[in-house]
Parts: C-alpha cells; structure tokens; sequence
C-alpha cells in the first residue's frame, strides 16, 4: 500500500512498495528519466522512496502519477516508456484513473496482455461490453479492428458467443471476385488479410485453420452476408466507410439473437466512387439514439502507432478543414451572385 508524507506545501514523500519501485522506475531508471523530463517536479528516488519538490500544484501531479504506476505495476501491468507517457498524460487531464484506463487487460497470448492503452480506446472497449452494436470510428492507428478482434476472441474463450465472423467490403474488386483469378479464397485473401493478422495476435496460428473448417471463424467479403442471420456471434465489419448505405442496412439486419456487432471505419479514407455515399455516414446520421446502438468516438490522440503517424493524421485533418472551409466561400460566394 502507498503510503504518503506532505511537508509543508512544497515537498512530499511516497513511499512506494518494495517490490514493485523497480518496476514503476523502470529497467536502468529509464521510467524514472522519462518522469523526470515529463514532471515539471524535482523527482529522487531511493530504493522505494520517492521524494517530491516543486509547486503545489507540480507535487500534486508527480504524486498522484507515481501512485498511479504503482497500482498499474500492481495488476501487472508492463510499464513501458510509452504507457508511463500516457499514464502521465491521463493524471494530468485528471479526468480518469490511470490504472483504470490502462491496467484492465481484455485477453492474455504468450504472455502478452492486450490492454486498452488510451482513454478513447478504453471507452470503445467498454461501449462493446455495454452495447449490443457499436460503432467504433476513428483515425488510422487508434486499434478500432484490433482491439474489436480482442474483444471477440476473449468472448468466444468465455462461450459468451459460439462463433466469431469477420468481414469487410471487397471495394478494390467492386465486389466482383468472379472476375478475379483463382480460388475464392484467393481472391478474397487479400481484402481480407488485416483481420487474419490481427486474429494471429490472439490465436495460435495453427489453431485457426481448423477453427475456420469448423465454421467457428469465418472471414468472408460482405457480399457473403446476404440473407442470412447471425445467432450467437460475434461479428466484425471492418472498413466500413467503404460501404454504400443499402450494404450497411443489409449488414446490420443480419444481427440475431445472443449476438453483438462491432462496425470500424476511418470516415476520412473513403474509397467508394465520386458522390456515393458511404454507408458508415448515413448510419452514423440515422442511428443516434437508437437504445442498444453506440458511437464511441477515437482521435488522434488515440493513435498507438509511431508517433509520426499521430503528427500525419493531424496534419490531414487540418488540411481537409481548410479544403472545406475554402469550398463553403466558394459556395457562399456563387449563391450571392446567383441571388
């Protein structure tokens, strides 16, 4: 248990335990460097105690983010340079917990605990354990697919549903595989690849061949879906910007009884035709408000890739922004004349 001790208003003591201080400062006090440039606090730790001086308000937040590592540290949590960055970020905002947001781990493989790793991502996570369909809409990078895979493969650990069914419009193709060489799997290997690489991270990859014979995992265009209905699923639509609206209707009608759906789409990456309507758009306008329906949205802020890929995304909205606002005096300007 921490333990705290205030002197004064400007210096304060935490006694962090003994077995986890290594962990919290991190191997060669990496962790511990990071915090230092991170904190505007003066920070020195020996052994497990941690001491604190700066401004009130600078202690407040150096203590409250230590005590924070530690409770992530406690439920095991790897504190890496990347999630002591956001574990710091999240106490700063002061909104939610850190080890809230980033200790629950949604399913283990080989060791390794998929976690939600921002505030964004741990609210899509808990919107699909509330919501019977939820749309997860967000940059590239946020973890919409993979995170929805996670979540999919812990229920069917769990016998929450019996099978899991991935899919996604083959938009390339036009749909149109018939005209593609090869077998049907061939052809639609390659629209489908994301989902079978994310499903590799939490199954053995011998384990999925036979899971896919039997039916317990299909991954499958979404021209597939048509009339049929999906009792006990859990099902995944993936890039579903790229659907036309009468595609997404067909899509989430399919939906049966003990099932859930999770639908991922990047709105600024469509690849439909000029002027077709991306299905994802119009849902997004038609269902809000439906009971049972969620719309958890991720950002930037939310990419867990290089960060460089956080700066390219931003840097893309910006400029559509500007593109938009440029087009409506355009507009504006014509409607003036015409008047």
């Amino acid at each position: 248990m921490t333990k705290f001790s205030v002197n004064a208003r400007t210096t304060a003591v935490v006694e962090l335990d003994d077995e986890l201080a290594p962990v919290v400062v991190g191997h060669a006090d990496q962790n511990l460097r990071l915090l230092e440039s991170l904190l505007a606090a003066d920070v020195h730790v020996r052994g497990g105690v941690v001491t604190i001086k700066g401004s009130p308000s600078e202690v407040s937040l150096a203590t409250r983010a230590f005590k924070e590592l530690e409770s992530m540290a406690r439920r095991g949590h790897e504190l890496s340079l990347d999630s002591v960055r956001r574990a710091v970020g999240i106490v700063d905002r002061g909104e939610k917990s850190a080890s809230d947001v980033l200790g629950s781990g949604i399913i283990t493989h080989r060791g390794k605990t998929v976690r939600a790793k921002t505030e964004g991502q741990k609210e899509y996570v808990d919107a699909i354990d509330r919501f019977n369909v939820v749309f997860g809409v967000g940059p590239a990078g946020t973890g919409k697919t993979f995170l929805a895979m996670a979540k999919a493969v812990a229920a069917l650990k769990d016998k929450q549903v019996e099978r899991i069914i991935l899919t996604r419009p083959a938009v390339e193709a036009g749909e149109n595989l018939g005209f593609l060489p090869g077998t049907l799997h061939e052809k639609i290997d390659p629209y489908l690849r994301p989902l079978h690489d994310a499903m590799r991270e939490m199954l053995e990859p011998d384990l999925i061949p036979k899971l896919m014979e039997t039916g317990v995992v299909e991954v499958a265009p979404l021209a597939y879906m048509r009339g049929r209905t999906l009792n006990n699923a859990f099902i995944i639509l993936d890039e579903a910007q790229n659907t036309t609206p009468a595609q997404m209707k067909m899509f989430l009608t399919r939906l049966g009884f003990g099932s859930k759906m999770v639908i991922t789409g990047d709105a600024s990456q469509v690849d439909l035709p000029r002027g077709q309507k991306s299905g994802l758009a119009v849902a997004r306008e038609v269902l809000r408000g439906v009971p049972g329906i969620a719309f958890p949205s991720l950002t930037s802020s939310d990419v867990v890739r290089n960060p460089l890929v956080t700066a390219i995304v931003e840097a893309y909205d910006d400029f559509d922004a500007y593109e938009e606002g440029i087009e409506q005096g355009k507009n504006k300007v014509k409607n003036f004349k015409d008047a």
